[in-house]
């Protein structure tokens, strides 16, 4: 998978989609430790780069989502003190 098609991609399903990569990854290790030799050998080592690609995006989202929920808070809170500052002016004329 493209970097870009993951970016799009909730943290839910990547984790859901690694999970899945994880488990085919094995299962083309078995084959070649067994000795079969597997109809795609670049398949294993793209594999193991869209879970490199995965785990990088994981950990980006995590890293952001405290950041965004400051931020939230953040707005919220000049939100209210605007609306209090608002009501609390007067006019001199």
């Amino acid at each position: 998978m493209k970097f870009t098609e993951l970016q799009s991609m909730t943290e839910p399903s990547l984790q859901e989609k690694l999970t899945e990569l994880r488990k085919e990854l094995m299962r083309l290790n078995a084959q070649v430790a067994v000795g079969t030799v597997p109809k795609n050998p670049g398949q294993i080592k793209q594999t193991k780069k869209t879970i490199a690609r995965i785990m990088q995006l994981v950990t980006i989202k995590q890293r952001e989502a405290p950041k965004k929920a400051a931020l939230k808070t953040q707005q919220a809170q000049s939100a209210r003190s605007q609306k209090t500052q608002g009501g609390k002016q007067t006019t001199h004329g």
